[in-house]
């Protein structure tokens, strides 16, 4: 296993909920990682964030790791989960609550629900 691809499995082993973006979740630089960031901001999510535009390794090693080819990437209890399309479907079809739920991740169900009431 490569260097990068321990710190990853590290990363993602020691936080429960890992999304590997571009930019920050105060501070997304693309559309696709601000909004997973911003479903999981607003479902008041305790997440940690991986920036892959600061270091090219992660960048590409991540896409390695999960034979994904795009960012952003998100990991629940150290399982990739999917991309920007997939969890959209998952929030607006519930999937992300039972997720969450089953894997014992706090998040705010009202806020889930307000996400597909404005969607629906």
């Amino acid at each position: 296993m490569s260097d990068t691809a321990a710190q990853i499995k590290e990363t993602i082993s020691n936080n429960d909920v890992v999304l590997y973006m571009k930019g920050t979740k105060e501070m997304p630089q693309c559309g696709y990682s601000s909004r997973v960031a911003g479903v999981l901001n607003y479902m008041g999510v305790d997440y940690s964030d991986v920036n892959v535009l600061a270091d090219e390794a992660i960048r590409q090693g991540i896409k390695d790791f999960s034979d994904w080819p795009t960012v952003p990437q998100l990991y629940v209890k150290g399982e990739f989960v999917g991309g920007c399309d997939i969890i959209t479907e998952m929030t607006l079809s519930g999937e992300l609550d039972t997720l969450f739920e089953t894997n014992g991740v706090a998040y705010d169900k009202d806020a889930a629900d307000k996400i597909r009431e404005a969607n629906g």
